[in-house]
């Protein structure tokens, strides 16, 4: 019997159907990417992924849109070269599934820059393969970037606006 409090689940969504690509569209496709503004990306996201896009910046997107429509039309990666990267990964991570989901699903593509405005100046961030840089000095964290310009401890992640880092 369910109390008043107790929330109700909700059916499992279906899963998602994505159809192929023609080889022949490939090339049309990819050309079409940088002349699509980001409501158009984000729909080819969503019809290409079969979920909503992350929040990230537009060249994301147009990097992982690319990758998918070469995916959907040349098929993807060959399960050796799977196993082989899976491999190459616990050798980094130490076999952390938690790290590596974070990783994959959260961090943000290096490169990317963090903007965030403290006390009416402008900190910006930039995401590295090893972690982050701020003016010039590498941080193995946000949460370390974020003390740095704040003097207090902070989770870097809300700091600068991002969605939670652990799933």
């Amino acid at each position: 019997m369910m109390g008043k409090n107790t929330p109700t689940l909700a059916p499992p969504a279906p899963a998602v159907t994505i159809k192929s690509i023609p080889t022949q569209d490939v090339p049309a496709r990819l050309a079409a990417l940088a002349g699509s503004d980001i409501h158009d990306l984000k729909d080819q996201w969503r019809s290409l992924f079969g979920k909503e896009p992350p929040p990230y910046n537009r060249r994301f997107l147009e990097s992982r849109l690319a990758y998918r429509i070469q995916e959907l039309a040349y098929g993807g990666l060959k399960a050796e070269l799977v196993k082989h990267l899976e491999e190459l990964g616990e050798q980094i991570d130490g076999k952390n599934m938690i790290l590596r989901r974070v990783r994959q699903e959260q961090r943000p593509v290096p490169g990317t820059r963090l903007l965030r405005e403290y006390h009416g100046v402008e900190h910006i961030a930039t995401v590295t393969r090893d972690g982050f840089e701020y003016q010039g000095r590498p941080y193995q964290s946000l949460s370390a970037v974020a003390r740095a310009i704040t003097g207090t401890r902070w989770n870097g992640w809300a700091f600068f606006g991002l969605p939670k880092a652990r799933p």
